[in-house]
């Protein structure tokens, strides 16, 4: 399912990720659950998909999230 909004994001992607990752992996999530539209993996598909594009952005430093 689509997310319209960061606080529908699953808590341990809101826990973990600063707010402008939540928004980078809510746009992708979003975007690739609406091209795998026949795929039955989609959702599964779409939060690897969101990840990716969060760690194109983003490195981890300790626990922390930073900017790249």
């Amino acid at each position: 399912m689509p997310y319209t909004t960061n606080h529908e994001l699953p808590l341990p992607i809101q826990r973990r990720l600063p707010s402008q990752a939540q928004d980078i992996y809510r746009m992708a999530f979003n975007r690739a659950f609406d091209s795998y539209l026949d795929d039955a993996g989609r959702e599964e598909r779409s939060h690897r998909i969101a990840w990716s594009a969060v760690k194109r952005a983003y490195t981890r430093n300790g626990g922390d999230w930073v900017r790249r």
